[in-house]
């Protein structure tokens, strides 16, 4: 953890500076309409996951460059998560991946209590194989032609509810790489009805208070076929398996130029929205940082978010997923919290009543316009306040820099080999 005298020493630096541009910003959403300790408030309570995989250095299929201090195990990977979280105000939990992760549930829960912090959706991992596993997945997992590999894959996530029940998650997410390459390889009707089969298995054993995750993606690593290709056919799946299944967008697995806040709108409209993955995309699932590339569609998404705030029993779960090939994981992962975040904060300031009166009117320029009004409000600092008074860094990267932690740990952790590829 960072020493509580560096985080106060550069809060010292720029607190002056944040009263200013604070009261400034109240003054200006007083004009508007708008309380901005009430949308402190909201900033505050908000949280976002953190992936456990994600800080560690991420890779392409062709190469992998480790950078120092890279995290061994899963107790490095919750000391680093524990970071962010202490700078940030923002990242509360952890998603783990098993059997990256697996350890004794005792000691999990004894590191998490020391870093302060709690586990969020478990990860299964049927997309590769492991040393000790009986069947491979390389032609699939849950959608498998051998019933053998099937039940292996079933069994494997009801292994991970299991562990997730002995440390407080409460839901389970499922992805798998299931498809095909090449034309005929596969008949669609037949392996999809064999998924269908053995997801219906995983989620006859998930208890009473949890949740079920599927996650689509258009593509890879089965590039002809993917068996959950799209929202169209997860919705499919959450429909078919009951109330606890929903389908969780990855904002990186759809198609150039999709609508993904429309999506988000639809799945919300059916009670089947279960959470999100939140990353950015130039080209297809690139896992850059969260609104790196187009932080107005992030914004979009949390329009529709936030309309639907006051729904009972809406609270789909929030967690970033994103690869690190050539920046610092864990400064990358606070700056991805606090951009989600400010997405937030962002559409919580938008005139809901002028927004709804303009689009009752069908003008679409001033709905539009309403909308840009409150993606253009600098909310920065909202959210650096929330930061300070909770404890953490105004500046996150900046107190992280000077407490010297990556080189701290760089010396503990040996340094790992960048051989092989993969997709991570």
């Amino acid at each position: 953890m960072i020493n509580s005298d560096i985080i106060s020493k550069s809060n010292d630096a720029a607190l002056a500076r944040l009263r200013a541009d604070y009261d400034a910003l109240g003054e200006h959403l007083d004009r508007r309409g708008i309380d901005i300790a009430a949308i402190k408030e909201q900033v505050a309570r908000y949280g976002v996951a953190v992936p456990s995989w994600g800080v560690g250095t991420g890779g392409t299929r062709f190469a992998r460059f480790p950078g120092t201090g890279e995290p061994r195990d899963i107790f490095d990977k919750l000391d680093d998560c524990g970071v962010i979280h202490q700078l940030t105000c923002a990242t509360p939990s952890v998603s783990l991946h098993i059997p990256w992760d697996a350890q004794p549930a005792a000691d999990l829960n004894a590191k998490a209590e020391e870093v302060g912090l709690t586990f969020d959706a478990m990860n299964s991992n049927t997309f590769q194989d492991q040393p000790d596993q009986a069947h491979s997945y390389k032609f699939g997992s849950l959608s498998h032609t051998d019933a053998a590999t099937r039940q292996q894959a079933v069994d494997h996530n009801i292994a991970c509810i299991d562990l997730g029940q002995q440390i407080g998650s409460k839901a389970l997410t499922i992805w798998v790489g299931d498809g095909s390459n090449f034309p005929g390889q596969t008949n669609f009707t037949k392996q999809f009805e064999r998924y269908l089969d053995a997801a219906k298995q995983v989620y006859a054993a998930l208890p009473d208070e949890w949740t079920l995750l599927t996650e689509h993606k258009m593509y890879e690593p089965a590039f002809y076929s993917t068996v959950v290709q799209d929202w169209g056919t997860n919705l499919l799946i959450a429909q078919q398996m009951g109330d606890k299944a929903k389908c969780l967008v990855d904002l990186g697995h759809h198609a150039p130029n999709v609508n993904i806040e429309m999506i988000v709108a639809r799945l919300m409209q059916f009670g089947k929205l279960g959470g999100f993955h939140f990353n950015d995309s130039k080209y297809g699932d690139d896992d850059l940082d969260t609104g790196s590339i187009d932080p107005y569609r992030l914004f979009l998404v949390f329009n529709e978010l936030v309309q639907a705030e006051d729904t009972p029993d809406f609270n789909p779960m929030h967690m970033l997923d994103q690869s690190h090939n050539v920046t610092d994981p864990i400064e990358s992962m606070m700056v991805s919290a606090t951009e989600v975040q400010r997405a937030h904060a962002q559409a919580l300031v938008v005139d809901r009543a002028a927004l709804a009166g303009y689009q009752d009117e069908n003008d679409a320029l001033m709905a539009t316009t309403t909308l840009k009004h409150g993606f253009r409000t600098d909310v920065e600092p909202i959210l650096a306040m929330v930061r300070f008074e909770g404890g953490g860094a105004i500046d996150p990267v900046a107190a992280y820099r000077a407490s010297g932690y990556r080189a701290a740990v760089g010396e503990e952790r040996p340094v790992v080999s960048g051989a092989g590829g993969g997709i991570v």
